[in-house]
């Protein structure tokens, strides 16, 4: 067993209630916002009255080597677009 593999979590939280009871998890939640920083993509802003924001939800998995061994805990923010309406939140639109 490599020294590394004490700081990765075998457990994969269903929700982030469970992610926070474990400190991998923790980082591995910082490390994903740290990047949306780094790469500049996150912007705060005032929510106007007369909209109804998207929520956002942690996706949580493990990544695997390929002994199956964890070797990641990878964490993802991601937001809940399903929620949105057409004709009421959005017009049109394509991918």
């Amino acid at each position: 067993m490599c020294i590394y593999a004490l700081t990765v979590s075998t457990m994969e939280p269903k929700n982030v209630k469970e992610a926070m009871t474990d400190p991998a998890w923790i980082e591995s939640m910082q490390e994903e916002l740290l990047q949306f920083k780094r790469m500049d993509v996150w912007v705060l802003v005032p929510i106007p009255d007369n909209i109804l924001p998207l929520t956002l939800k942690w996706i949580f998995k493990n990544k695997h080597d390929e002994e199956q061994s964890v070797i990641r805990n990878k964490s993802r923010l991601v937001v809940r677009g399903y929620r949105q309406e057409e004709g009421l939140d959005f017009e049109e639109s394509f991918a």
